[in-house]
């Protein structure tokens, strides 16, 4: 454990927390997601490499971040990674930039000045009008990875009334999900083994039908799945026809964001818009849940067009085609930064 005063009331903790104390932190704040959970950093990066950041003030926690530890080998260089994060929107509580500025300065000194590391930054923020978060980010001294692909998503506003948002839906989605409804899919939901097995099987059947090269390892998210606990799982939707399992939805909610992981539908399932009832089945839970977005996944109109307007449709009148603000790096110093950004360069081809 490590600690230090960051001013007189603003304490920062590295390390000092149990794994079921961190979940417990996670569910405090409305942008904490699926990425800063401890079994997602386990599997990915692996324990041994996932470090913890608690900033409190004197009355409770204000900020949070999980941080990954890159380091290269042979050589005395490395990278303290946040995806995500961190964490500064308290829920209930209204929004104060100061928490963000408290666990910058934390992550600034304690990775790059003790401990001569690079610090890179991923966080759950998105392109606003003002620009508030990224041009706070600038101001600490961060400078923005250009050779980073930002993230690209469409966000639903699931606040409305259930029957405004149906309203909002495009025409021609809204009469797939009147057909899928008529069909009479048997929807379940779920966060077993059991059930993640069922998406896999009819997942690397529309691999074969459609040909594509996967984003995401799903044996991954699997294993992330069994390590999360209860309340932390993500939420598993089935469709089923006649017995038969046609259609699958994977999504993650957190904070106040619900998140489409991952979804697949069966040969046989295709003229059955199963995936249109599952999308909107996920909204209403994600509504009776107290969840107030909907964020559809990434989007890409140019390479993946039948996608796009898939989710477009679905977002129908009220849906935001946004940008995430990117990925910014903190170097330890001006020979880091020019190594790295030749690393950057090659891995970005």
């Amino acid at each position: 454990m490590n600690a230090f005063y960051i001013s007189n009331n603003i304490r920062a903790e590295f390390n000092s927390i149990s794994k079921s104390s961190w979940y417990d932190l996670l569910l405090h704040f409305d942008d904490a997601s699926i990425y800063q959970t401890w079994a997602y950093g386990k599997i990915r990066w692996g324990d041994a490499n996932l470090q913890h950041c608690v900033i409190k003030d004197d009355k409770e926690v204000i900020a949070i971040a999980q941080i990954c530890i890159k380091k290269l080998k042979y050589i005395n260089m490395g990278i303290a990674y946040i995806p995500w994060g961190p964490l500064w929107r308290k829920k209930g509580a209204s929004l104060n930039i100061d928490n963000l500025k408290f666990i910058f300065r934390a992550l600034i000194k304690e990775y790059t000045l003790n401990r001569k590391l690079n610090l890179r930054i991923r966080p759950n923020e998105f392109e606003s009008e003002n620009n508030q978060v990224m041009n706070t980010i600038l101001d600490m001294g961060f400078k923005k990875n250009k050779n980073s692909k930002a993230y690209r998503t469409i966000i639903v506003d699931i606040t409305p009334s259930i029957e405004e948002i149906r309203k909002n839906l495009n025409q021609k989605w809204r009469n797939q999900l009147k057909k899928a409804e008529k069909n009479g899919i048997e929807v379940s939901k779920g966060t077993s083994n059991e059930m993640y097995k069922s998406f896999l099987c009819i997942q690397k059947e529309m691999q074969n039908r459609k040909k594509y090269k996967p984003g995401v390892s799903y044996s991954e998210f699997q294993k992330i799945q069994n390590e999360l606990p209860e309340k932390h799982k993500m939420k598993i939707m089935l469709g089923k026809y006649k017995n038969e399992t046609i259609c699958a939805l994977i999504s993650s909610s957190l904070g106040n964001t619900g998140i489409y992981l991952l979804g697949a539908t069966s040969n046989s399932g295709l003229k059955y818009n199963g995936s249109n009832l599952l999308q909107w089945e996920m909204i209403k839970y994600l509504k009776e849940n107290n969840i107030y977005f909907y964020d559809l996944g990434g989007i890409n109109p140019e390479k993946n067009p039948g996608v796009y307007n898939f989710k477009k449709r679905l977002a129908g009148k009220k849906g935001r085609d946004i940008q995430h603000i990117g990925t910014y790096n903190y170097y330890s110093n001006k020979l880091n930064e020019i190594f790295l950004y030749f690393v950057n360069k090659l891995y970005s081809k």
